[in-house]
């Protein structure tokens, strides 16, 4: 077989066999064409030999690197980082602005007057056109004022449960209601005393009693509006059960609880500890998925989030990240059985977060 040594392999070498790491994952695929910095990582990976076009018991006499293929490499990823970071001037960002004031008008007179579902229902189309720039660990507002909490909660969870429903394959017709269900979630939070939910302090029994009833809240708000399905109603009302029965207010258990709240649960738990809030930093969004992936045993959908975990840390190599210690690198390889760890370079050093478990990505930086 056509196999040399790592040490042996020159930048411009081609591999003709799939690179896998001892723990099973693809490092390289076949047909990359080897970069210096590619060297270094089969090296942090003890890979000992790799198939290479051209080597010794190959056939095919071995093709030169050309001279366009790594400028073609570098200009790809530059086309995938402009089409997945959402920039601050983008009709994406525009379409949330006008749905976060949406949301903002229609929670403040929900209690008074009939929630403008058509009208909420077109904002979302059009921010929904505009859902190819948006990616979720990435997607910043221009402005968040942490009073705006439930406001923005509302309109990422709306963007986050349309994709989730994408990515596990139910119907078309579930992703605009699943949508909405995102959207439309926490509406019981109006008839809550907001200081109960801005309190920095740890809330007594009677308190969080009063602040978990905006799910009953939620439900008898949009149990007659038209133009939503009962799904819809009902992910309000359950996207804070649990699997395992020990959430509220039901105590459900599995197929009790209706997949849009299933779907709602993720892409809530996620934004809530990912945004400013007024007694609270905004987590990091690896450490979040971390501690979703957790949940995932008996209490949230494990189908759900094994998705949502791979689908948003599915990132080209190059992404540059912060780390939790401040310093500034990119992702070079992640290992699709422990996605929220990858390996990054970070001052010409390569950093395994698998080994290194004191460190996390802080960060995307756009």
């Amino acid at each position: 077989m056509p196999n040399i040594s790592v040490a042996e392999v020159k930048p411009g070498s081609k591999i003709i066999k799939d690179v896998v790491t001892p723990l099973g994952s693809v490092l390289f695929s076949k047909g990359k064409v080897i970069l210096p910095r590619d060297i270094e990582i089969l090296q942090a990976f003890l890979v000992q030999q790799v198939e290479i076009e051209g080597a010794p018991g190959e056939n095919k006499p071995s093709e030169p690197a050309k001279a366009g293929t790594k400028s073609v490499s570098v200009k790809t990823g530059a086309t995938i980082n402009e089409s997945l970071l959402a920039k601050s001037n983008s009709p994406l960002h525009d379409e949330y602005e006008k749905m976060l004031a949406l949301v903002k008008q229609s929670y403040r007179s929900v209690a008074a007057a009939p929630l403008p579902i058509y009208e909420l229902r077109s904002q979302l189309e059009a921010l929904i056109n505009e859902l190819k720039d948006y990616h979720v660990l990435k997607f910043t507002p221009r402005v968040i004022n942490d009073q705006d909490y439930n406001y923005h909660n509302a309109v990422l969870s709306a963007l986050t449960s349309y994709k989730i429903a994408q990515w596990c394959g139910y119907p078309l017709k579930d992703w605009m209601q699943a949508a909405f269900a995102g959207l439309l979630h926490d509406i019981g939070n109006v008839k809550v005393d907001v200081s109960l939910l801005q309190k920095p302090t740890p809330l007594s029994s009677a308190e969080l009693e009063e602040v978990r009833r905006h799910t009953t809240y939620g439900y008898q708000l949009l149990r007659n509006v038209t133009a939503i399905n009962e799904g819809v109603r009902l992910a309000a009302l359950q996207h804070h059960e649990k699997i395992d029965g020990s959430g509220y207010p039901l105590h459900l258990e599995g197929t009790q609880i209706h997949f849009y709240a299933k779907i709602v649960a993720v892409a809530d738990i996620f934004h809530a500890m990912t945004l400013e809030k007024a007694y609270r930093k905004a987590q990091s969004p690896y450490k979040v998925l971390e501690q979703i992936l957790t949940e995932s045993f008996g209490k949230l959908d494990p189908v759900i989030v094994q998705t949502f975990i791979q689908k948003t840390t599915d990132l080209y190599n190059g992404t540059r990240i912060k780390l939790s210690d401040g310093r500034h690198g990119e992702i070079i390889f992640t290992d699709r059985s422990n996605p929220t760890r990858p390996m990054v370079q970070v001052e010409g050093k390569i950093v395994n977060l698998m080994l290194e478990r004191e460190l996390y990505i802080q960060e995307i930086i756009a």
